[in-house]
C-alpha cells in the first residue's frame, strides 16, 4: 500500500500548512511542491539563490537552476554571449525581484549544492518560458548545449 504513495504526488493540507511529499520519477526523488521561496540573489539567467521555508521554523538557502532552459553564460569567451547573459540576468531580476516565487518539481542537480526546479513568478508565469520567449534562453533537456555564438 505505501509503495503506491511513492509514485503519486500527495499533498497534505490544513488551514496553516500545505506541503507536498517526495515522489519518485524515473528513479529520482522529486519534491513536487509547491514550495514558496524568497529570492536572495539572481546569479545568472538560469540560476538563482533562494531561501525556502521547508517546515515550521526551518528555512534553507540553496541555489536553484531553472528547469528546461539554458541561458547564455556570463563567463563566455564570446562577447555576444556575455552581453546576452547580462540581459538575461537583468530580465530574471526584473521578473522575480521583490515578490515570492514558487518552486515545483524540485530535484537534485548534477552539480553539488544546487537543485533543479520549475520556477514560477509571483503571478504564476513560468520563468524559463519567459526567458525563451525573449530569446534569452533555449529549451534544454540535457546533452550538448546549443551555442550562442559561432565557433567559440
Amino acid at each position: 500500500m505505501f509503495g503506491a504513495l511513492r509514485r503519486f504526488p500527495v499533498c497534505i493540507c490544513s488551514a496553516w500548512l500545505c506541503f507536498a511529499l517526495v515522489t519518485k520519477a524515473n528513479g529520482k526523488e522529486v519534491l513536487t511542491g509547491p514550495v514558496t521561496a524568497e529570492v536572495i540573489r539572481v546569479i545568472d539567467g538560469d540560476t538563482i539563490l533562494v531561501r525556502a521555508k521547508i517546515w515550521l521554523g526551518q528555512e534553507i538557502e540553496t541555489r536553484v537552476r531553472l528547469h528546461a532552459i539554458d541561458a547564455p553564460e556570463l563567463k563566455s569567451k564570446c562577447l555576444t554571449e556575455r552581453n546576452l547573459a547580462v540581459k538575461a540576468r537583468e530580465f530574471v531580476r526584473a521578473m522575480i525581484e521583490g515578490g515570492p516565487i514558487v518552486l515545483r518539481n524540485i530535484q537534485y542537480g548534477k552539480f553539488a549544492g544546487r537543485v533543479v526546479s520549475a520556477v514560477e513568478t509571483s503571478d504564476g508565469q513560468n520563468l524559463a518560458a519567459l526567458l525563451a520567449a525573449r530569446g534569452l534562453g533555449y529549451p534544454y533537456h540535457g546533452g550538448k548545449r546549443r551555442r550562442w555564438c559561432g565557433a567559440t
